[in-house]
């Protein structure tokens, strides 16, 4: 064990766990390949893949829909703010702000230990593979 102490929050174990069970959903849907992403409470990536056949932007565009569930408290694809204030959004968090379905909170009861995102099919496709993958995590103790 060692004495660095770490954020609360999610093991890189959970965060592999969601993911996989992000792209066994995709897969199983049949969606398109996608890029899953975990993030920490913090907004920094503890798990990231992009399924077979992805598009390489798909990587970039999972982790900025997770870090805007996060900035926003709430998933990406609720965030209902008018172009002329996402523009500069996106232009202040250098694009890493998307406002599109795919990226959500997970939650341990009412507390946020980080957030999952996804990108490569239809962003409804997007948010239900993740959604899936967080309603399938074990309850945490």
């Amino acid at each position: 064990m060692s004495d660095t102490p770490r954020l609360p929050g999610l093991t890189l174990a959970e965060a592999d766990e969601l993911v996989n069970t992000a792209h066994a959903v995709a897969a199983e849907r049949g969606f398109a390949p996608l890029a899953v992403a975990v993030l920490d409470v913090t907004g920094e990536v503890i798990a990231l893949k992009r399924a077979d056949g992805g598009k390489p932007v798909t990587s970039r565009v999972a982790v900025a829909k997770a870090r805007t569930a996060l900035r926003m408290l709430q998933p990406s694809g609720e965030v209902a703010l008018p172009a002329e204030v996402v523009g500069p959004l996106q232009h202040s968090y250098g694009g890493d702000f998307v406002a599109r379905a795919g990226g959500i909170l997970i939650t341990d009861g009412d507390v946020i230990v980080g957030a999952i995102g996804a990108s490569g099919a239809q962003s409804a496709q997007d948010e239900e593979a993740v959604r899936a993958a967080v309603e399938r995590r074990p309850a945490q103790a």
